[in-house]
């Protein structure tokens, strides 16, 4: 079953979050692993600035687990935790329907 985690996060410095996520994606597809999260959508919050939520795609829940235990996914998270105003939230979900975009 299809998997997604969305990530609760509060920054001022959202460039600098979105450049970290940028890299560490690139580095995923040159590197050709198989756990990468396969999509990702950052969404802002329009009563709160500061506020964005993160809903990231995988295969599987196994591939999430295996991605989140990664030594490069630890180094993404310690650096994205500087970044941010609060302590960071996660929902973990398994998609049930999917509709594409168009």
């Amino acid at each position: 079953m299809k998997f997604a985690q969305i990530i609760d996060f509060e920054t001022e410095r959202i460039d600098e979050v979105r450049d970290l996520l940028r890299a560490y994606e690139e580095r995923a597809r040159t590197q050709g692993r198989g756990n990468a999260p396969v999509a990702r959508t950052l969404l802002k919050d329009r009563a709160n600035p500061n506020r964005y939520l993160a809903v990231v795609h995988f295969e599987s829940h196994e591939a999430a687990t295996a991605n989140s235990n990664a030594p490069e996914t630890s180094e993404l998270a310690q650096a994205l935790s500087a970044l941010m105003t609060r302590p960071t939230a996660y929902t973990d979900c398994d998609i049930v329907d999917e509709q594409g975009a168009g």
